[in-house]
């Protein structure tokens, strides 16, 4: 039998409790694996963009990429809360389209909720969805739907100012009603005192060891996606590697003929092909 499905209040019940594991998938097989280990969350990324899609950033992703994978990643879990990235341009625009959009996630990409970049600006758009009875997920700090505003993927919050705006932003999500807020690349000390200043968990992302959970890209975890590691990711194998090797045995065992083999390969009476060739 699995494990109880998680929801919404099993993950701010754990606020100031066991670190909430979080890790992104983008399919069935990821998605099943993922939820195999116990992680909490699983977050279907519009990162899925860069590391499956080829695109060279988060913008292009659409909602119709968004739904297709959340709905083969929700497919392949039994236990974690699946959250899925609204994609740039789904909620920005108006409310009805974000409330439309967000209830699309639900109700045809069966996540259980959604996640929206942005603080103080976005928190009306977080407010009405909450209000369309639609768990959100925030994300501040460094947000790569608006990277070029924020000057590229840099570290958010440095100065005493940004950092002042960083903390208004986490209030302003939580007053807006989110059951959680992502906190991507700013220093771990603003990072600990938000998490100490709101009451909903708080996910760090290049963020130090002082928040509620933690999340990474799944390809980066495991050395599958070699364009760009950020400093903040440990990577606990290299898949790549192995699966390199693996493509390049198959490409020379081909070439030489020793694949398939005798063992890989499938037979027929010989009375049977005796007859064969007598007819042609």
């Amino acid at each position: 039998m699995p494990e109880k499905k998680l929801t919404i209040p099993d993950i701010r019940n754990r606020k100031n409790g066991t670190p909430i594991s979080v890790l992104t998938a983008y399919d069935y097989p990821w998605a099943r694996m993922v939820d195999a280990a116990g992680i909490d969350i699983v977050l279907v990324g519009d990162s899925l963009g860069m590391v499956v899609l080829g695109y060279p950033d988060t913008v292009s992703v659409t909602m119709e990429e968004m739904l297709h994978h959340t709905k083969a990643v929700v497919r392949g879990v039994e236990r974690a809360l699946v959250v899925t990235d609204l994609p740039f341009g789904s909620y920005n625009s108006s409310l009805p389209a974000a409330i439309n959009n967000a209830t699309r996630m639900l109700k045809e990409g069966r996540a259980d909720a959604v996640k929206l970049e942005g603080g103080v600006a976005m928190a009306p758009v977080a407010e009405a969805i909450v209000r369309a009875g639609i768990p959100v997920q925030g994300h501040i700090g460094l947000t790569p739907q608006t990277a070029t505003n924020l000057g590229g993927f840099k570290v958010q919050g440095k100065s005493a100012h940004a950092a002042q705006q960083l903390i208004e932003d986490a209030m302003a999500l939580e007053e807006a009603g989110c059951f959680s807020i992502v906190l991507e690349a700013i220093p771990a000390p603003l990072a600990a005192h938000i998490t100490s200043r709101v009451t909903i968990p708080t996910i760090g992302i290049g963020a130090g060891a002082g928040c509620d959970g933690q999340v990474l890209v799944i390809h980066d975890l495991v050395g599958f996606y070699d364009r760009f590691t950020p400093k903040f990711v440990k990577q606990y194998t290299r898949l790549s590697e192995p699966i390199a090797a693996a493509l390049a045995q198959y490409k020379a065992e081909v070439e030489n003929r020793s694949f398939p083999d005798e063992t890989h390969s499938f037979t027929m009476k010989s009375e049977e092909m005796d007859k064969l060739l007598e007819l042609y």
